[in-house]
């Protein structure tokens, strides 16, 4: 695994949700005694240049299992990242940590299962803090839809848009047409104003292909990043989203394929059980070449 020994711990560079490292969206995974300062996190993350670096310590419980985590994306910190705690659960497995884990974030508890495969290949599951749904406030689609360039009657009429959260908050925004969704292409610095204003971390923007595989593209302005290849947290608010609508009901599972259109593919899986409100992400994650 690529490693990078700094003063205060190690980097480790992996690809999530994608068993070829030149696709999936690449994450930096620092492992430490104690977490650095948070300007020596976001230093590093900004030097590493991934849409979000994870940085976890032992929580101070004397649990194995349990760890303090923060991300940072290459502009500010950023209170649950999907991609880089599947990164982080497969990094720690490979070094010998235990299966079942616990990751005690900004916003929640998320908790993290490994498990390994005949083939010596790590898959982690996340399953998110508690989720909501909710409406879009008053205008914002309008001035979402107005820096994509898109237009309301290019939305699909059966997934109306919707605020969602579980960990960090999306807009779900889907769309009628696949080649509605190929053509992105916004001004970045009036919409990473818009999500900040708004405190949205990516725009979850979808077409759904069958009942059970979704194709998404997430902007990520709001982070200093144009676009993400891969989002667990918003593929786990989406989640939400179509258990909320009636779309899915416990237990079910979809996938979501994304990145295709940066070259980078990507595959999430996303579950939900019953009697349990939270939802479950799984992906496999492979080391970044030096």
């Amino acid at each position: 695994m690529t490693e990078l020994d700094t003063p205060t711990g190690t980097l480790l560079r992996l690809a999530a949700f994608t068993t070829d490292p030149a696709g999936g969206n690449p994450a930096g995974v620092w492992l430490g005694d104690a977490l650095p300062d948070p300007t020596e996190m976001q230093q590093i993350a900004t030097a590493v240049g991934y849409s979000e670096t994870a940085f976890l310590a032992p929580d101070g419980s004397g649990d194995p299992g349990r760890f303090r985590v923060r991300y940072f994306s290459p502009a500010k910190e950023v209170a649950f990242c999907g991609h880089a705690t599947i990164a982080s659960g497969v990094a720690l497995a490979e070094r010998g940590w235990p299966a079942s884990l616990v990751l005690q974030t900004n916003d929640g508890v998320v908790d993290l299962d490994v498990v390994g495969d005949t083939d010596g290949r790590f898959q982690a599951t996340l399953t998110s803090v508690e989720p909501w749904v909710r409406e879009l406030p008053d205008g914002l689609l309008d001035r979402l839809l107005g820096l994509l360039g898109w237009r309301r009657d290019e939305l699909d009429p059966a997934l109306p848009p919707g605020l969602a959260f579980a960990g960090v908050r999306h807009p779900i925004i889907a769309v009628k047409e696949l080649s509605t969704l190929a053509q992105i292409d916004y001004d970045f610095e009036p919409m990473r104003t818009l999500m900040l204003e708004h405190d949205l971390t990516t725009l979850q923007l979808i077409w759904r292909e069958t009942a059970t595989r979704f194709r998404a593209r997430d902007p990520f302005a709001a982070g200093g990043v144009v676009e993400d290849p891969a989002t667990g947290a918003a593929a786990a608010a989406l989640g939400a989203y179509l258990r909320e609508r009636g779309e899915i009901s416990a237990p079910a599972t979809f996938e979501i394929a994304q990145g295709i259109e940066m070259g980078r593919p990507s595959l999430l899986t996303v579950s939900i059980v019953e009697d349990d409100p939270r939802i479950r992400v799984s992906g496999t994650a492979v080391p970044m070449p030096s």
